[in-house]
C-alpha cells in the first residue's frame, strides 16, 4: 500500500513543484499569479477529482457476510485537448505582462512554457524583471498515457444485509519534501431482491456511495525567490453515487453503472516570499496564492472482469468530463 500512495503522492509533487516554477511571477502581481497558477494547474486537480472517484467497484454483488476483497488498481483520466493549453490573452491578466507566445502549455500539456516579461510599479517606480520569466513546461510525457494518474488499494467487508464496506486508508506517507494521506470510505448496497424473479439471475444490482479526503503537502526550498516557511498545500475532497449492475457468470464477469460524482480541491502557496526588483527595491509577500477548484458531471461506465478462483483482474471505461481507463487485480473471499 505504501509504495502506491508514495507513487500517486511522488505524481503529485511533480504537479506542486511546478508551482515552485511559478514563484518568479510573483514579482508581477498577486491576481496574474493566481491566474496563470490555476490555469496551469487546474486540468491535474480536475484529473483527481475524477479518478478518485473511479475504481471503487468491479461487481454489483455483494459479499457474504465477513467476505472481503483487496484490490489492487489504477485509474488513468485522460485529459481533453482543450486542456491541455492555456491562451493567455484569455486569463484577463493586467497590462504590466508581455509575454513570447500567445500560448503555453498547462501542467498536462507538452512543451515548453512561454516567457513573460514583467513589469510593475513600486515606490513609484516602474520598474522590470531583470531577466525574462519562463512559465512551467507541460508533463504529459511523464505520465502514463498522457493522463492523469490516481492509483487505489482498496479492502472491501461484507456485512449483513447484502451491504459491503469500502475502505481507501493511507497514513501520511511520503519523502522529505512532500507528504500526503488519503482516507476513503464507500458502501455498496445489493438490491436484487427487490426485483423479484430478477434473483434468481446471474443479474446482481446495486447502489454505490464513496467519499475521498486526501491532503499533500510539499515544502519548497526558495532557490527561485529567498523567503522562509516556503509551501504548497493541496487538499481534495471527492464524492459519488452510482447505481450498478453486473452479469456474473462463472468465469467472465460484465458490469457498469451510471450516476454522479465530483469533488473539490484547494491549493495553497504558503510562507513569505521576498521580490527583488532591479534597484534593489524588495517586496515582502506572504501566503501569495489561494485557489479552489471544482468538478462534477454525469458518469457512466462499463467493463469486464475474469474471475480465476479467488483472483480478479478487471478493466473499465467511464465516459465523463475527463474519461477514465481503470484496470486491475483483486483477491476475493466469499
Amino acid at each position: 500500500m505504501k509504495k502506491l500512495v508514495i507513487c500517486l503522492f511522488s505524481l503529485l509533487s511533480v504537479q506542486l513543484s511546478k508551482a515552485q516554477d511559478l514563484e518568479n511571477i510573483l514579482l508581477a502581481t498577486q491576481s496574474d499569479a493566481n491566474k496563470l497558477t490555476e490555469a496551469y494547474i487546474n486540468p491535474a486537480m480536475k484529473g483527481l477529482i475524477y479518478g478518485m472517484n473511479s475504481g471503487w467497484y468491479h461487481t454489483a454483488k455483494a459479499h457474504k457476510k465477513l467476505g472481503f476483497d483487496l484490490t489492487i488498481g489504477a485509474n488513468l483520466s485522460m485529459v481533453p485537448s482543450k486542456d491541455e493549453i492555456i491562451t493567455l490573452a484569455n486569463l484577463g491578466l493586467s497590462s504590466n505582462i508581455t509575454f513570447s507566445s500567445p500560448t503555453t502549455p498547462t501542467v498536462a500539456g507538452s512543451g515548453d512554457g512561454a516567457e513573460l516579461s514583467v513589469t510593475q510599479t513600486y515606490n513609484g517606480q516602474t520598474l522590470t524583471t531583470p531577466e525574462l520569466v519562463t512559465l512551467p513546461s507541460g508533463v504529459s510525457e511523464d505520465l502514463p498515457l498522457s493522463a492523469v494518474p490516481t492509483p487505489t488499494l482498496q479492502i472491501g467487508v461484507g456485512l449483513p444485509g447484502k451491504l459491503d464496506v469500502l475502505l481507501r486508508v493511507v497514513p501520511k506517507v511520503g519523502s522529505d519534501d512532500a507528504k500526503g494521506q488519503l482516507f476513503g470510505v464507500g458502501l455498496k448496497k445489493e438490491i436484487t431482491s427487490i426485483f423479484g424473479p430478477l434473483d434468481k439471475l446471474p443479474l446482481h444490482v446495486s447502489l454505490l456511495g464513496a467519499f475521498t479526503n486526501m491532503n499533500v503537502d510539499y515544502t519548497m526550498d526558495g532557490t527561485e525567490i529567498p523567503g522562509n516557511n516556503q509551501s504548497a498545500e493541496f487538499k481534495l475532497n471527492s464524492f459519488t453515487f452510482q447505481a450498478i449492475g453486473s452479469l456474473n457468470f462463472p468465469i467472465v464477469n460484465i458490469y457498469g453503472g451510471i450516476g454522479y460524482s465530483g469533488g473539490s480541491s484547494s491549493l495553497k502557496m504558503l510562507g513569505e516570499y521576498r521580490l527583488e526588483y532591479n534597484d534593489n527595491s524588495i517586496e515582502t509577500l506572504n501566503n501569495p496564492v489561494n485557489l479552489d477548484f471544482d468538478a462534477s458531471g454525469i458518469r457512466a461506465n462499463l467493463g469486464v472482469r475474469l474471475s480465476l478462483g479467488f483472483f480478479k483482474i478487471y478493466g473499465d471505461y467511464t465516459l465523463q468530463e475527463y474519461n477514465t481507463l481503470s484496470a486491475g487485480i483483486a483477491f476475493s473471499f466469499r
